[in-house]
């Protein structure tokens, strides 16, 4: 199926001057601060309800249905419009979310309830990240999804920096109730902005693939990425990267931190440097709004992040690894901003959620259970070779990316 969006604006305006962008750049950002209130007012009620092995149990609970419904979500989005589901996946989220926080107030839960709690928000969640992601094409001109995808990422870096206390000091001074108010407030803000966001219709209309069944849409979704010459090795691209990176980025780094004896504050450090660059590459593309050689650009980026990640195990001093940190920051935010940017403008838009919910599906899905493969590594054979063998992962999806002459020479629009 070929579709285009439909009345495109006459004049190209700047995102960052865009109302329309600006609307949903405020409330994806409100959706991301809801998002690590949210987890911190669960974990604190899951380990005040609970044991250890309960709370670890609630937390991790919510991985699943977002993993096994996440593709179904990226058929939802384009079967009916990413503007419809994500305005009604959020306002569940905000149900949801709003209706915990009364039954708090009034009784204390079980930690079934909150395990129910976290698969509802995790079902939800498979609908609204493919459907948020395949916004941006809607509500701007092709030139400049660049920009827009690296406001996006600035967006997502001084979220990570604003959630973080602000889900403690509500939690803190008014425990988990408290925090998932917080929480729904948030996700009501969202609401509303993106309940303004105007977005373009597919040309024909969605309406028209609503005949197909829902998994002749899905199978039709993965042919379009395999057979598509850009698609298939960029999304390879990002797949390997993130199976190698997710483990010691997380989990490795805490372990290094406390094996070398940094303590806290070398763990802040450390991950501080890997924000501070991989915010000033978002910001970078968010200014630039293009960069050449995009395709080429974001593979030898990963190579670059990949050599700096295992440059961090093998630091000998806390601000070396600050410094690598800085540059596994820099790199891999430049090539995911890139590649987010690519995905957004090599796809037709009648696919755009479904590729962007296989993309989603190894950040938010399958990379996190590397994790305590990780964490097991690294205490079996230590962190040196556990962070080289999987920056040699890492490194290895970008090798794959500069093999593909499509997609060493695919570009933005400018």
């Amino acid at each position: 199926m070929t579709a285009a969006i439909s009345a495109p604006p006459a004049i190209e305006r700047p995102a960052h001057r865009d109302g329309n962008v600006l609307r949903w750049l405020a409330a994806y950002t409100a959706s991301m601060v809801g998002d690590s209130v949210y987890f911190a007012a669960l974990s604190w009620a899951a380990a005040r309800s609970g044991s250890p092995a309960q709370a670890g149990l609630v937390l991790a609970v919510g991985s699943l249905p977002r993993a096994a419904l996440m593709l179904g979500g990226g058929v939802i989005a384009d079967r009916f419009g990413p503007r419809r589901v994500v305005i009604a996946s959020d306002a569940v989220r905000c149900a949801v979310i709003l209706a915990v926080t009364v039954l708090l107030l009034v009784t204390a839960p079980g930690i079934w309830l909150l395990v129910l709690v976290a698969l509802v928000f995790g079902a939800v969640d498979a609908l609204f990240l493919p459907s948020v992601g395949a916004l941006p094409a809607r509500i701007t001109a092709p030139g400049q999804l660049g920009r827009v995808q690296g406001m996006r990422g600035f967006a997502q870096r001084v979220a990570t920096v604003a959630a973080a206390p602000l889900g403690g000091l509500a939690v803190a001074l008014g425990g988990p109730a408290a925090g998932f108010g917080v929480a729904g407030a948030l996700f009501a803000v969202s609401l509303v902005l993106l309940m303004a966001v105007r977005a373009g219709e597919l040309v024909p209309d969605e309406a028209a693939g609503t005949a197909e069944s829902a998994g002749r849409q899905l199978v039709d979704g993965l042919r379009y990425i395999c057979g598509h010459r850009v698609l298939a090795p960029l999304l390879l691209v990002a797949a390997v990267m993130e199976l190698g990176f997710a483990g010691p980025a997380n989990i490795g780094v805490v372990l290094l931190a406390d094996q070398r004896g940094w303590g806290a504050a070398g763990l802040a450090w450390t991950m501080g440097g890997f924000g501070v660059g991989a915010g000033a590459a978002a910001l970078l593309l968010a200014v630039r709004g293009r960069i050449g050689r995009a395709g080429a650009v974001q593979s030898w980026g990963v190579v670059a992040g990949s050599v700096a990640l295992a440059g961090i195990g093998f630091a000998p001093s806390v601000g070396v690894a600050a410094a690598a940190g800085l540059c596994v920051g820099l790199c891999t935010g430049l090539g995911g901003a890139l590649i987010g940017a690519l995905v957004q403008t090599v796809t037709e838009p009648a696919y755009l959620g479904r590729v962007t919910s296989v993309a989603t599906l190894f950040t938010v899905g399958i990379a996190p259970m590397t994790y305590p493969v990780v964490g097991a590594a690294i205490g079996t054979w230590g962190i040196e070779p556990v962070f080289a063998v999987s920056a040699a992962v890492s490194a290895a999806g970008g090798v794959l990316g500069l093999c593909s002459r499509a997609l060493r020479r695919a570009e933005l629009p400018g």
